[in-house]
């Protein structure tokens, strides 16, 4: 069976058994069979670059991880009923990369149960139910959280409100940008409050991920966090896009913001490298409320085998320097595509914070109006010739390039290159 006819029987196949609520990225679905590093490769050993998943976010299949993983599964894996030294020193080696009070640690598989368990202990905080997210947010796929993800389905819950990322507009300061997102969530907290919800919690994306990607350094998460709390509620920063050091700077995104401490910081997809584990870490005061009035426990959540994975994860972040990678090769990398955009009036805006970098396509025609279109074809002609990113935002006009920590300059003028070539092709393609 050729490759081509082999995958058209996979998505035939899939189709059949996974049902059409599955998606798949590309036109011409890509089918990987193993990976290393920054390098994804196909049955034919045909290699491509990966721009896009923060998952393995030091490098596919990197040998301490593997190694960290096979040795603790060859001796024991049991859940955080028995005591465990393994399972005690990660969650006091996390919870030290945090500034106090957040000090507790609770563990999950997955940032979605991550994010429900936030909520719950919000909610038994304050006594209330009313939620307030970005109204293009992502936060997980349980029932409560396809709620509070307008970009997963138009919520219709009650409970929830939703405002404006805070994105630049017109001539704004960052002082503007950041005084219209408080404005957004006071009113909505007021909202609230008259129809008898009261205000649990805020959850914000920290780096704004499917809102577009908006990570500036404008003052208006620590804004959010007052506003919040002003009105009675707890401030989560969801961190499962941007921590671990994919701004750069810092371990988490939030931490942009000098002095913010949120209440809860939930984390998922990159702790493991690709191993489902995922956490959030609370201030001590939520901890022994909520410890008071309910129990927790997660069979698979903060089993010995992921927390052998997750101190390899962390010993990799920190001995191979993934941290300060990811702040110089994100600034080299975006230094080329302004370039780019400086010879392309279709990239309307290039934004981002260490390897987590957004780029906006415009109709340069049409008053810069969104070109979800020439999204499209970017990312498609991208993959043909070995690249591989996604779109986000609301309208899909905005690239959404995070490869892993391990991205070196080399990989960038890869891809640089291939933009380059994408850009001219869709040039060509466009009417006289």
């Amino acid at each position: 069976m050729s490759p081509d006819a082999y995958a058209d029987s996979l998505v035939r196949r899939r189709t059949e058994v996974l049902g059409p609520a599955y998606r798949h990225f590309y036109e011409e679905p890509l089918t990987p069979v193993r990976a290393e590093d920054v390098w994804l490769y196909d049955a034919q050993d045909r290699a491509y670059l990966d721009c896009y998943n923060n998952v393995p976010c030091v490098g596919h299949c990197h040998p301490r991880v593997v190694q960290a993983l096979s040795e603790q599964a060859g001796r024991l894996n049991t859940h955080t009923r028995y005591l465990h030294e393994g399972v005690v020193a990660y969650a006091e080696r996390l919870a030290s990369l945090f500034p106090q009070p957040l000090s507790r640690v609770a563990l999950t598989c997955s940032g979605s149960e991550a994010n429900d368990l936030a909520l719950r202990i919000a909610q038994a905080a304050t006594g209330q139910t009313g939620l307030i997210v970005t109204d293009f947010a992502y936060h997980g796929v349980t029932l409560a959280l396809a709620d509070i993800s307008p970009s997963l389905r138009q919520s219709n819950a009650p409970h929830v409100r939703l405002v404006r990322a805070p994105k630049p507009f017109g001539r704004a300061t960052a002082a503007d940008v950041a005084a219209r997102f408080v404005e957004d969530i006071q009113a909505a907290a007021r909202d609230l409050q008259a129809r008898g919800f009261g205000l649990s919690a805020m959850m914000v994306d920290t780096v704004f991920a499917s809102d577009g990607i908006f990570p500036d350094r404008n003052g208006a998460l620590s804004a959010a966090a007052q506003a919040v709390r002003e009105a009675g509620g707890v401030f989560i920063a969801d961190e499962v896009q941007g921590g671990f050091g994919r701004t750069g700077d810092f371990w988490w995104a939030f931490q942009r913001e000098a002095g913010l401490v949120p209440d809860i910081v939930t984390m998922g997809k990159p702790m493991g490298a690709g191993h489902p584990m995922a956490g959030l870490v609370m201030q001590s005061r939520l901890a022994e409320s909520f410890g008071r009035e309910q129990r927790y426990f997660n069979t698979f959540g903060g089993n010995t085998v992921s927390a052998a994975v997750g101190h390899a994860v962390l010993d990799v972040i920190e001995q191979e320097g993934l941290r300060e990678r990811a702040a110089d090769v994100g600034d080299y990398l975006r230094q080329g595509l302004h370039r780019l955009a400086h010879e392309h009036p279709g990239i309307g805006d290039v934004r981002g914070l260490g390897l987590y970098i957004g780029v906006e396509l415009v109709d340069a025609t049409r008053h810069g109006t969104p070109d979800p279109q020439l999204a499209a074809f970017l990312v498609n002609a991208l993959r043909r010739a070995g690249v591989l990113i996604s779109v986000c935002g609301r309208d899909a006009n905005v690239l959404k390039i995070r490869p892993p920590l391990s991205f070196r300059r080399e990989h960038a003028d890869i891809f640089l290159e291939a933009m380059a070539d994408a850009l001219a092709g869709a040039a060509a393609r466009a009417p006289a």
